[in-house]
């Protein structure tokens, strides 16, 4: 089913016909006040479990679900354009949700992949996609999509991002960044190509942080493709929403489009408060993300602002009760994300991916999209080997009990979260492998190998 005209034409006027907030008094009042007045009554207060970075409470993420929905109602998205609330009602969104899909499929050929609603504790095997748009050299682009298509465990592709286009450097806003989504589709099928996985589904578009990549990338001749692969739309900060992704919208509707990956992320200590409201809020935001974007894979996650990841205790809690409140009480495909601050060739980025995908896969998550090696904060940090170590610990974890889970992650947390506010960059791919074969050096192989088998070791049924 393509994208509904008359409800983004509804969310269109709500944007322009909302209640008028100034940006202070929206950040400051309307979002904390809300999810306080849901702290107190779901008794939600000191609720966070440092101990156990899993939930395990049914009835606790189920009173989180029901505090995240009246939130939702009550605090609506903020466009930034307009500076209006698009508010719904507690029914408006419940419908969104049952219009939501339970399963679809993306791709094309032998790489179709069904993307399918998840219960905590599932056996269904989950998807993955990789890598986080995190910045590339334009001459590594191609052999490092080649390398991620590779890995059995990938099924779709979304980044890496292009830094510069044909050489010029990729200006945000500017006709670059029109380019930019055709020629990333180009270099992306390209690598797929090379890989022997033709028909693979993409994300569309890593390299634009604006509506101009999907602009220029997706539903145009040789670009991304409608029916196959997947708009992104990205909120800009907590509850708040732009043009730019009522545009992206809007341009996926007139394409023929028929998903969009609807998603954002919570500050952890920020406008929300501590891990219980910043939960409230990752389930409230997911919810609106449904319902203002027809959002077919949909999930909003926690970042911790004192060090920008979710692999501490407290961001994993969060992250955790969160999805299972909303794969518990809803149909639709959950999207997640795993915020890993380290970099390539260090152990640490193995273990925040072994302990977050652990979390992810046995709360009842659809679809991630990861890793964020280097946090993302340093061009060419990324590396295949991680991506395909995410890959086996998702799927491998998908039919564990949460108990089990906790189990496992309680067991690597220690050995890695004293560094999260002084994190290794690692290396970059070029240092960390051998472009030409598309092997990873020995040093970096063998810490592979090392903390695969202390997973195994741990209980997770790696092969």
């Amino acid at each position: 089913m393509s994208i509904d005209r008359d409800r983004v034409l509804d969310v269109l006027d709500r944007a322009h016909g909302g209640p008028v907030y100034k940006e202070r008094d929206f950040n400051l009042k309307v979002n904390p006040e809300a999810l306080n007045k849901q702290i107190e009554k779901y008794g939600l207060a000191n609720t966070c479990d440092r101990d156990n970075p899993i939930n395990t409470d049914d009835d606790l993420a189920d009173r989180y679900y029901r505090a995240g929905l009246e939130a939702a109602a009550e605090i609506g998205l903020l466009c930034r354009d307009t500076h209006r609330a698009i508010r719904f009602s507690e029914q408006e969104l419940e419908e969104a949700l049952e219009l939501a899909p339970q399963e679809f499929w993306l791709g094309e050929g032998d790489q179709r992949v069904c993307y399918k609603h998840r219960d905590p504790e599932d056996p269904i095997l989950p998807v993955w996609t990789v890598p986080l748009s995190i910045a590339v050299s334009e001459d590594v682009f191609v052999p490092l999509v080649e390398g991620l298509a590779r890995i059995p465990e990938v099924d779709a592709l979304e980044g890496p991002s292009l830094e510069t286009v044909w050489g010029r450097p990729l200006r945000s806003g500017s006709p670059y960044e029109l380019l930019a989504g055709r020629y990333q589709a180009d270099l992306m099928r390209e690598g797929i190509r090379r890989a022997g996985r033709v028909g693979m589904p993409m994300d569309a578009v890593g390299s634009s942080t604006t509506h101009y990549g999907v602009l220029g990338g997706y539903g145009v001749p040789g670009g991304y493709r409608p029916k196959h692969d997947l708009v992104l739309i990205l909120s800009i900060a907590d509850f708040w929403t732009s043009y730019e992704s009522l545009f992206k919208l809007a341009h996926t509707s007139l394409c023929g489009g028929e998903h969009i990956s609807a998603s954002s992320w919570v500050m952890l200590g920020g406008y929300p408060g501590g891990p219980e409201g910043t939960a409230i809020a990752c389930v409230a935001y997911t919810l609106l993300m449904v319902a203002a974007f027809q959002g077919s894979r949909t999930g909003v996650p926690p970042f911790d602002i004192r060090y920008m990841g979710n692999c501490g205790r407290r961001a994993q809690w969060a992250l955790g009760v969160s999805n299972q409140a909303v794969s518990r009480n809803t149909r639709i495909v959950v999207h997640s994300i795993n915020n890993q601050v380290a970099g390539p060739n260090s152990k640490m980025l193995l273990y925040e991916t072994l302990v977050g995908m652990t979390n992810m896969a046995v709360s009842g998550v659809s679809n991630v999209v990861g890793t964020r090696s280097a946090g993302g904060r340093r061009t060419d940090h990324l590396s295949p080997l991680e991506h395909k170590f995410g890959g086996e610990v998702f799927k491998a974890a998908a039919g564990l009990t949460r108990a089990q889970g906790n189990e496992i992650v309680e067991l690597f947390i220690p050995k890695y979260e004293e560094q999260l506010k002084e994190q290794p960059d690692g290396q970059s791919f070029q240092e960390c492998y051998d472009v030409e074969r598309l092997e990873p050096i020995p040093e970096w192989q063998r810490k592979y190998d090392e903390v695969k088998e202390e997973a195994i070791q741990a209980g997770l049924p790696l092969k």
